[in-house]
C-alpha cells in the first residue's frame, strides 16, 4: 500500500502538475520534479521492505515517457534518464539511511 501511494505521488507530479505550471514555469517545473523523484525514491527505499522497490527507477522513468508527448516536445525526452539517475541515487540513499536506522535500534 506505501509503494503505492508513492506511485500515485510520482503520477501526480508528472502528469497533474504541469497543468497548473505557466509556460515561463517550465524550468521551475522540471527541477521541482526532478527534487519530488528524488525525495520519493528516498522514502521508497525507506519503508519499502519488498524486493519491487529496486525496480522504482526504472518504473519511473517509463512512466514519464508518455508525458513527453502529452506536455513537452521530443527534446525532452533525456529528463527519463535523469530521472532514472536520480530516482536509482535516492533509492541508494534510502536504503543506506534505512539500514542506518536499524542498526542505531
Amino acid at each position: 500500500m506505501k509503494e503505492i501511494i508513492i506511485i500515485l505521488i510520482q503520477l501526480f507530479m508528472f502528469y497533474i502538475f504541469p497543468l497548473f505550471a505557466g509556460p515561463t514555469d517550465a524550468i521551475g517545473m522540471v527541477l521541482l520534479i526532478i527534487w519530488m523523484t528524488f525525495i520519493l525514491s528516498m522514502l521508497m527505499g525507506i519503508i519499502s521492505t519488498k524486493k519491487t522497490k529496486y525496480i522504482y527507477p526504472l518504473g519511473v522513468a517509463i512512466l514519464f515517457i508518455p508525458s513527453i508527448f502529452i506536455y513537452y516536445n521530443s527534446s525532452a525526452s533525456i529528463h527519463a534518464v535523469w530521472y532514472l539517475v536520480v530516482a536509482y541515487v535516492g533509492l541508494g540513499i534510502g536504503i543506506v539511511l534505512s539500514l542506518f536506522f536499524k542498526k542505531i535500534k
